[in-house]
């Protein structure tokens, strides 16, 4: 069918030509539709459960709230996990579904089961879905600065001016504010003049409440025109506040300006923003909705925020301070600039090779049809340009032309050796029809070999997939373009002078080289077989000395530094501890600009309590570094320098650390998940983990949460008095709620903007146990008592945050790495928890982070792999139909794992699903450069036995002529696919821009497995066919 192919295209070469032009069409309007990204979306999908009960003790949040939110969704189908966060005044429940759910159907499935729980929760409380948001999806972040304007200007700036705005941009889900004061109006009453007046706090909160809105009354007509009617009642400022009338006492009115104090206030905060270690700013969170294009969403977001800056007041700037478009502008132009590069050296290596610019315009004109048709394949599947599926192409050009260039010097050689007279088109035909299906047979091995990575599942599935299409593409556009496009192209390109195989200088210095080695190789073969297998035995050494990781650090070109403090801080301690940290990373010279984030954004996509810290540290060109300065040294001189009491460090990227927190919870490389049915239990075991892990040598930082560190004022009511006094529960806890806790009453309209009026006694009251025992008045029967009769008034310690997971409840050890590998890492931390940690029953351990991902890659590849072998060796049977040349191809994979091995030893790289998926990669060129060799030595053996006579039987001496010319005499081809593997590898291995961590690991095996390769192809593959052919033909 093959030859029947290449023949149809020899005879039609106007259609394969037009062919050919409409796949480079398709292939630039696929490259301009194509999105860009930095890396593939790694998150999991996920539906986040937002509610909001004010005021509200973690414990009741837990309680009243969050549990029964857990329960209800841990029967969601799909669902994965579930994990519950109940904070002071807010509760988080994260549903992480399986992959390929989609994410709509999953949000209609949580509401649903929303609708189920929701007659089970306080009355007033309302859970909500966050946005349609990948836990990714914090694209850009920026400042609001002005040194004439308040904090609570500025927020109301962000909040009123470029909230809604931003929020419109097509792409964006939400727009969510921190930092700065949001302004409140609060009602502070005076105890004594509401005991002297017997008015409750509960009245005036009714009055408040009920005289704030405007009504119509339809309409009136007058004079032929038509009036609508409406009344005006909204509160607008402070005097409407004030001149609110509570009752009458003898026809005089009392207001509430006459009961309590009417101030502006800023409202309690829970999240906190600095820049630059110079102060406190407001700021905004752009979040993109789930498949978007990032880059586009950015784009249109600064564009949108340029326009609005005339809005802003004279002075007020907005500051970026993280930007996800430059690490994806920098990502592609790394690899925009490899795949040049690999383009330009492999044409190189072609013209050098062949000594004929035209024979080798066949194979350069070849690789960007075959790229293209990638693209058009990457558009169709909605890949988007990012640096693995762009890796996926740049790792596949030095293979992609192998099958041209062998076609193109088997054309050569026909041509030199055809009889004067014979049609161009014959001799051509004939070399195609020699080598081309076979070619095609190695190419579509290279192919297949890559479709385990398919079979990945999860972060690490997320990751590969799109360099695993873009590879399987690119090879298969090449194994068809070798049948289609290549013969016409040697047709059209392959004529004038052609210097002779004997003649040129390359082929004279390879086949003078390659001799006196092939010719002691058939002296001793079984020793050469059995060096090579020494060879394979030493491998064992570099093996057991790689250490294991789950993915090689891919440097954002931004930092992410995440204290945290013990529980119980203040805002304003947290402020200033946030402050002093950033000012001691912005003296640093290779920082350019230092963002701090203390407790939550106003988004349901952040649920961090306000002793976590995220410090995004903008990093300068590392051409404006110190010299000798790396990464990992800047890291290590930062936190030396941010070290302070009672506050763990740890260091990461804000990509990579979204990504953790999503799916495993846990924002450092490795976790301890302690699970268990008591707070106190699960606290003193987690401390117990973090002593022991501390030990481990490699241990940057080891935290274990304070999950009873919490402060806590607790008012017991006194049955027996509530029932004297004839008071219920509820009506004290109302008092509770609005005099101490400030519950919101209503909101001002104050055009477009609203703002909330609060209720509660002067702080003098309610700032001790004392005060609030004597001062606080709860309506009674007989008046207004005090509430210390009520209740008892006890401080305690309590949980800061309750975090469950599958309505477990749990804590998290968080473990921050030197400079040591995971696996070998996690095997002492678990000996040494194993030996010093005694978990008592019904508590359990968990280790999770990266390390979670790294073993469940390692569990998926140990199947996979052996059946990517059984795939391979089922193509060379397919090709060859015979079982002993496909076992001898398929011996040369194991030998080109010894350079792999040896190579990545030597680099210090560790064991990652990156590294494999680059053996992966190797096991399939590995298969080809031996498919290739067992060609020509096929070739010269049957042309050697049809030059007997009938009845003469071959010698020894035939098949050894045979080898040497079908190992020696063409080794220009078999060094011309090696080399420009090798070149088009060799800019991966060298590349020092974004993204190159990870694809320098995937090269690295791949070049150090082709040097062990060749050596395995050029000697000792023609050693063990001699074997073979001995022993079929009975040889002496």
């Amino acid at each position: 069918m093959l030859q029947r192919l290449i023949h149809w295209s020899l005879h039609n070469l106007f259609l394969v030509l037009l062919l050919t032009l409409l796949t480079i069409a398709g292939g630039i309007y696929a490259v301009m539709k194509t999105p860009l990204d930095a890396i593939p979306d790694l998150s999991d999908v996920q539906v986040i459960v937002y509610t909001d009960y004010p005021g509200q003790a973690p414990q009741v949040v837990e309680d009243q709230v969050t549990y029964p939110l857990t329960s209800a969704l841990l029967s969601v189908p799909k669902a994965k996990v579930v994990r519950g966060y109940s904070f002071f005044g807010s509760s988080f429940v994260y549903v992480i579904f399986d992959d390929h759910t989609d994410l709509y159907w999953a949000r209609s499935r949580v509401l649903e089961y929303l609708n189920g729980v929701s007659g089970k929760l306080p009355s007033g409380i309302t859970p909500t879905l966050g946005p349609d948001a990948t836990g990714v999806g914090w694209v850009y972040q920026y400042a609001l600065v002005a040194k004439n304007q308040s904090l609570a200007a500025l927020r109301s700036l962000q909040d009123w001016t470029l909230r809604y705005p931003l929020s419109a941009t097509p792409g964006v889900a939400e727009v969510a504010s921190v930092g700065g004061f949001v302004k409140q109006y609060q009602v502070v009453l005076d105890p004594r003049k509401l005991q002297a007046y017997n008015i409750s706090p509960v009245e005036v909160m009714d009055v408040v409440r009920n005289n704030n809105q405007d009504v119509g009354g339809r309409v009136i007509e007058m004079a032929e025109t038509e009036f609508m009617v409406r009344a005006k009642g909204y509160l607008r400022g402070l005097d409407d506040i004030r001149q609110l009338v509570v009752k009458s006492v003898n026809g005089t009115p009392v207001r509430i300006g006459d009961l309590a104090q009417v101030e502006l206030t800023p409202n309690e905060r829970r999240g906190l923003a600095e820049l630059n270690g110079e102060g406190e700013v407001a700021s905004g969170i752009v979040v993109a909705r789930s498949g978007e294009n990032a880059l586009n969403v950015i784009e249109q977001v600064k564009a949108k925020l340029q326009s609005l800056k005339a809005s802003l007041p004279a002075g007020t700037e907005v500051v970026p301070v993280y930007d996800r478009s430059e690490l994806i502008y920098r990502a592609i132009d790394t690899l925009k600039k490899t795949l040049l590069e690999e383009s330009a050296i492999v044409a190189l290596v072609c013209i050098v090779f062949l000594l004929h610019v035209r024979s080798a315009l066949v194979a350069i004109l070849m690789l960007p049809v075959g790229i293209l048709a990638a693209f058009i394949g990457m558009h169709l599947l909605g890949l988007n340009s990012n640096i693995m599926s762009l890796g996926g192409i740049a790792i596949a050009i030095g293979a992609m032309i192998d099958a041209a260039i062998v076609m193109v010097e088997n054309a050569h050689k026909h041509l030199e050796r055809a009889a004067p007279g014979t049609p161009r088109r014959d001799i051509i035909y004939e070399a195609c029809k020699e080598v081309g299906p076979a070619l095609f047979f190695s190419l579509l091995i290279i192919t297949v070999s890559f479709l385990p990575v398919f079979t990945l599942e999860s972060q690490e599935g997320r990751m590969f997939s799109p360099l695993a299409f873009t590879k399987t593409f690119s090879m298969a556009a090449a194994a068809l373009l070798s049948v289609t496009l290549v013969p016409v192209l040697m047709l059209l390109f392959i004529r004038g002078h052609i210097i002779a195989e004997q003649k040129n200088p390359i082929n004279r210095v390879l086949i003078a080289g390659y001799k006196p080695f092939i010719s002691v190789v058939l002296r001793f073969k079984k020793t050469t077989i059995l060096l090579s297998l020494v060879m394979l035995a030493v491998t064992w050494f570099p093996l057991k000395q790689i250490g294991s990781e789950f993915m090689p650090t891919l440097h954002e070109g931004t930092l992410l530094f995440m204290p945290a403090a013990l529980p119980g801080l203040s805002v304003t301690k947290a402020a200033e501890l946030m402050q002093q940290q950033d000012r001691i990373i912005k003296s640093f010279p290779e920082v350019a600009s230092v963002f701090g984030k203390a407790g939550r954004a106003n988004t349901a996509t952040d649920p961090a309590p306000l002793e976590m810290f995220e410090t995004v540290v903008n990093l300068k060109p590392e051409s404006e570094w110190r010299p000798g300065m790396t990464a990992e040294k800047l890291v290590d001189e930062m936190d030396k320098a941010v070290k302070m009491p009672g506050v763990a460090n740890s260091w990461t990227m804000p990509i990579r650390a979204r990504i953790d927190m999503l799916s495993t919870g846990i924002r450092t490389p490795i976790g301890i998940k302690v699970f268990g049915p008591d707070l106190a239990g699960i606290e003193r075991i987690a401390r117990q983990v973090e002593q022991a892990v501390k030990q481990v040598p490699g241990t940057r930082s080891a935290y274990a949460e304070r999950i009873t560190g919490g402060y806590y004022l607790t008012l017991n009511p006194d049955r027996d008095a509530l029932a004297r006094y004839g008071v219920s529960i509820n009506t004290l806890q109302q008092v509770i709620a609005s005099a101490l806790g400030g519950e919101t009453i209503t909101n001002t309209v104050e055009g477009r903007e609203r703002y909330s009026v609060i209720l509660r006694y002067p702080r003098e009251l309610r700032d001790t146990p004392q005060s609030i025992a004597s001062e606080v008045l709860v309506p009674t029967n007989t008046g207004l008592i005090p509430l210390g009769q009520l209740a008892s008034l006890l401080l305690e310690q309590g949980p800061p945050s309750i975090r469950t997971e599958n309505a477990e409840l749990s804590a998290y050890v968080y473990v921050d790495l030197g400079d040591r590998d995971i696996g070998s890492y996690v095997a002492d931390a678990k000996a040494a928890v194993d030996k010093q940690v005694k978990l008592e029953p019904g508590y359990h351990l968990s280790w999770s982070g990266q390390f979670e991902y790294m073993e469940r890659a390692k569990a998926r590849l140990a199947i996979v792999v052996p059946f990517t072998l059984l795939i391979i060796f089922l193509l060379l049977y397919l090709n060859f139909r015979n079982l002993t040349d496909s076992l001898i191809v398929l011996l040369s994979v194991p030998f080109a794992l010894v350079g792999g091995i040896w190579l990545m030893w030597w680099l210090n790289y560790a064991w990652s699903v990156a590294v494999v998926v680059g053996f992966i990669a190797l096991a399939g060129v590995a298969a080809e450069t031996g498919v290739i060799m067992l060609i020509y030595l096929e070739h010269a053996w049957k042309e050697k036995l049809s030059k007997l006579s009938g009845n003469q039987t071959p010698a020894i001496a035939d098949l050894y002529a045979a080898i040497v010319v079908g190992a020696a005499e063409r080794v220009r081809p078999k060094m011309m696919t090696v080399v420009t593997i090798m070149c088009g590898l060799l800019p991966i291995m060298w590349g020092t821009g974004t993204g190159s961590e990870v694809m320098r690991r995937i090269a690295a095996p791949m070049v150090g497995g082709m040097v062990s390769s060749t050596v395995l192809t050029l000697l000792v593959i023609p050693a063990i066919y001699a074997l073979v052919k001995q022993w079929q033909h009975k040889l002496h």
